[in-house]
């Protein structure tokens, strides 16, 4: 196995139907994606583990090894009144929850009806196929 490494690039995550779910140059800060740590999965680390600066590569990974599967558990049905009267609730807005030792939860809006809103705390690109587009700026 090679030791370990950073790649610094800029990334376009792509859904299936050829939108952007995501892009680093959007925000001009690239992503960085540690090698040999076992952070990323072994399929995605296969795809990136030779490349150099300056390096464009596009990889198309299943659900299972980018951000997992939709889980059924982590859809949650609250009440409107566990929620800020003044809270615009509708879905695809992303609503925060404490979690332990004071770290946050992003969760999205599903539905809401009546005064029942469905919450979705899988993350949003969880039960994807995902097309990532890479332009290498760095190998660290």
């Amino acid at each position: 196995m090679s030791e370990m490494h950073s790649i610094l690039c800029h990334m376009n995550i792509v859904l299936e139907d050829g939108s952007t779910a995501e892009s680093t140059r959007s925000s001009g800060k690239p992503a960085r994606f540690n090698v040999g740590d076992e952070s990323l999965s072994p399929a995605f680390e296969a795809e990136i583990i030779n490349l150099k600066q300056g390096d464009k590569h596009s990889f198309t990974l299943q659900s299972a090894d980018t951000f997992g599967e939709s889980n059924p558990d982590a859809v949650h049905h609250m009440d409107r009144s566990r929620f800020p009267a003044d809270m615009a609730l509708e879905p695809g807005v992303i609503v925060s929850f404490s979690g332990p030792g004071g770290s946050e939860i992003p969760g999205m809006v599903r539905d809401v009806v009546g005064d029942s809103v469905t919450i979705d705390l899988n993350h949003p690109l969880a039960g994807q196929v995902l097309t990532f587009e890479l332009e290498v700026v760095q190998v660290l």
